[in-house]
């Protein structure tokens, strides 16, 4: 289903972030090219040399890291991309998208694809149910792009209630039929 995609993963930083490694290693045993952007912010919770083992290619965490190329990243990896998928989506990516703020180099990849775009969100409850998150999903969908819903359980903070991340299953398959 995947064979010969190029999907490029957005991480952004929230605990969710170890569970992006399943979600590579099912895209790439079927097929697909996987591309890593992670923010700064993701690194403090998973190495980017762990996701380059897991999707055989460099992760990229800097925007002004061009040693290898010559080419503007952000613009190549918004091209190469068959989808962009943001994993875990946390309210801080969802607020700069939803406001045109394009600061590091997840966010202008995002602003420069022309790809679909499926953000997981996955934070703290009384984060997600904000006025103002609910609010900037819901104009990002005004703009066409998808979203996979968390789900109720036990979040890092000890709480149950809504914000987990999807289960990895839901999102292959929502994937699958993007």
């Amino acid at each position: 289903m995947f064979k010969e995609k190029n999907i490029v993963i957005g991480i952004s930083g929230g605990i969710a972030c170890y569970k992006v490694c399943d979600i590579i290693s099912i895209l790439k045993k079927e097929g697909a090219n996987v591309y890593v952007i992670m923010t700064k912010n993701a690194t403090r919770f998973i190495t980017p040399l762990t996701l380059e083992t897991l999707s055989k290619n460099k992760v990229v965490v800097d925007m002004f890291d061009e040693k290898e190329h010559i080419e503007v990243k952000h613009i190549s990896l918004a091209k190469k991309a068959d989808l962009l998928v943001v994993i875990p989506a946390t309210a801080n990516i969802i607020g700069k998208i939803s406001n045109g703020i394009a600061d590091d180099m997840l966010s202008t990849t995002i602003m420069a694809t022309t790809s679909p775009v499926v953000f997981v969100p996955a934070m703290n409850n009384e984060m997600y149910l904000n006025k103002i998150v609910k609010d900037n999903i819901e104009k990002l969908k005004q703009y066409g792009y998808k979203f996979i819903d968390p789900i109720v359980g036990d979040l890092a903070c000890g709480y149950k209630a809504i914000g987990k991340i999807a289960k990895k299953e839901t999102i292959i398959k929502f994937l699958k039929e993007m």
